[in-house]
């Protein structure tokens, strides 16, 4: 059979429509200590891309979690930066980017929600909606993003299901579907029902939960004589739910206005293939991406892609600079030459990889939804745009409002070009924003971080990866606003205020002592442009 020219013309873009469709981009975003990281290795787990689960804290044979692979986030067992992880399940793309749970690296979570069009919003069972995950959520409903709610850690002591998800809908507006119910209250885990089906599945545990757990499905008649009074009081919770019509609906979970819950217990790896399943049938494929301009640009239109992550040091072994970059539209071949929108300059994509923790393998191809990092990439920041073809540019990521400061200092003058280099290294990868002055001079340049523990990670890199350690004075600003030019010297010359400049990319910046200082500064000084950044850790107008 022949083919005509026009379907040889419309073939590419079939295909780009086809492997699309099979693409889910999902970040999971909690508080810290809700499990995060081990139902990031659950999920690879279940979909059979690794062969063993590690925890957090691993003892004997069970090894670090995959998604952690900086030696400072296997040391303290917390993650610090976001990791890519790109999972077959099935016929679709899982691209799973795992995000830092702690508060202080809120702006690295930030810039991964910028790339993913669902996320896992993961609760504690006995904590339910903590800090942090509001804060985040705000992100996701900023950007009217679908969010699929798991309610972790259910095989220990908790709260009630039914008062959890009146609290989801309570204080964040955000109505509550389930799609399944836990037999047997939080520290009593016996299983879960599917309530679309009405099946029943009974827990069966590992050793250690390094390995999947051993499902038994019984009908209900089976379930009602294993659990006995345990199962009425599900079933009879499950009655009251569909009473108030917690039906599961698409237009409104789309429109993020309702989430589908799910129960269950990362750690023993139960109710994680429910989970996975439920990525696959609900979560959004990538849709048509909106340029700077505001106008949506085609799947299929030639290859563009933006930066939101930069990471350096990956490798110990090459010391290379890595991009990640999300796929907006197009195909994607190694070896293309694309365009750097800031610059204009061609980027040879020679070395592209896909990034599974500290894992790689070279990428030949890949489509709209697909994260891929681009090797030696020390041309591009956060934020860039590649493409080929049309030009094509998306907005900038915002940068976070920072709330701590210290100026950093060489240990040892001798390695001053080390420090640079790492000072630069560091800022270009948003680790801290570096701020500088003719004042201050570049020996001695600001970092400016949202939280604390920022400073560590600069301490800690700088030392193990650049040999240059660093002794950080912290400064008693705890706020800043932009500025511009015709501003700066009127507002550098306030007391208890000081301007930098954004090594980055030269936004003038007035850092302030306190939210008091600044009410008397506006209120004395009506003329100046002080212009608020994106909140970060804690409101800067609280």
């Amino acid at each position: 059979m022949s083919t005509t020219a026009e379907e040889t013309h419309n073939k590419p873009a079939r295909e780009v429509a086809d492997e699309a469709a099979r693409r889910r981009t999902f970040a999971v975003i909690s508080h810290p200590d809700a499990g995060k990281s081990t139902l990031t290795e659950a999920l690879a787990l279940h979909a059979a891309a690794i062969t063993s689960a590690g925890a957090v804290h691993g003892k004997g044979d069970r090894r670090g979690v995959t998604s952690d692979w900086m030696d400072m986030e296997q040391a303290r067992g917390i993650s610090i930066t976001s990791a890519a992880l790109r999972i077959d399940y099935g016929d679709c793309v899982l691209n799973l980017l795992d995000t830092p749970g702690h508060a202080d690296f809120s702006e690295d979570t930030y810039r991964v929600l910028s790339a993913v069009d669902c996320a896992i919003m993961l609760l504690d069972s006995a904590k339910g909606l903590e800090p942090q995950t509001l804060k985040l959520f705000e992100v996701c409903r900023a950007r009217n993003m679908p969010v699929i709610t798991f309610v972790n850690k259910w095989d220990r002591p908790g709260r009630e299901p039914l008062e959890l998800l009146d609290e989801i809908e309570q204080r964040i507006g955000l109505r509550p579907t389930p799609l399944n119910w836990p037999v047997g209250i939080a520290g009593d885990f016996r299983g879960l029902i599917d309530r679309s089906e009405g099946t029943y599945t009974k827990l069966t545990r590992t050793p250690g939960g390094a390995t999947r757990a051993l499902e038994e499905h019984l009908t209900p008649e089976q379930a009602a004589e294993a659990e006995g009074e345990t199962w009425v009081q599900a079933t009879e919770e499950m009655e009251l739910l569909g009473e108030i019509g917690a039906e599961f609906d698409e237009k409104s979970f789309m429109a993020g206005e309702s989430s589908p819950v799910l129960f269950g217990a990362a750690l023993p790896n139960f109710g994680i293939s429910k989970l996975l399943q439920t990525l696959v049938d609900l979560a959004p494929a990538p849709p048509d991406p909106v340029d700077a301009k505001g106008e949506r640009r085609p799947l299929d239109a030639p290859f563009s892609g933006q930066v939101f992550k930069m990471q350096a040091n990956m490798d110990k072994a090459h010391r290379d600079r890595m991009a990640f970059v999300r796929i907006a539209s197009g195909r994607f071949e190694r070896g293309m030459v694309l365009t750097h929108a800031n610059t204009g300059k061609p980027f040879a994509t020679k070395y592209t990889q896909a990034v599974f923790g500290s894992e790689r393998s070279t990428v030949e191809a890949a489509y709209p939804g697909d994260v891929i990092a681009l090797v030696n990439a020390a041309a591009l920041s956060v934020g860039d745009t590649l493409y080929a073809g049309p030009k094509v540019e998306f907005a900038p990521i915002p940068s976070f409002a920072p709330e701590h400061f210290a100026v950093a200092r060489a240990k040892d003058s001798g390695r001053y070009k080390q420090f640079q280099r790492g000072m630069a290294q560091l800022d270009a990868e948003g680790v801290v924003q570096v701020l500088t002055s003719d004042v201050r001079g570049e020996q001695a340049p600001v970092l400016a971080a949202v939280g604390p523990l920022q400073f560590d990670v600069v301490s800690h890199r700088m030392a193990e990866e650049f040999n240059a350690p660093v002794e950080l004075a912290h400064l008693e600003y705890t706020m800043a606003r932009r500025t511009d030019a015709d501003s700066a010297p009127a507002a550098h010359a306030l007391s208890g205020a000081e301007v930098l400049k954004r090594r980055a990319d030269g936004e003038l910046l007035v850092l302030i002592h306190n939210k008091y200082r600044l009410r008397v500064i506006e209120r004395d000084n009506p003329d100046l442009v002080l212009e608020p950044l994106l909140a970060g850790g804690a409101d800067n107008d609280a």
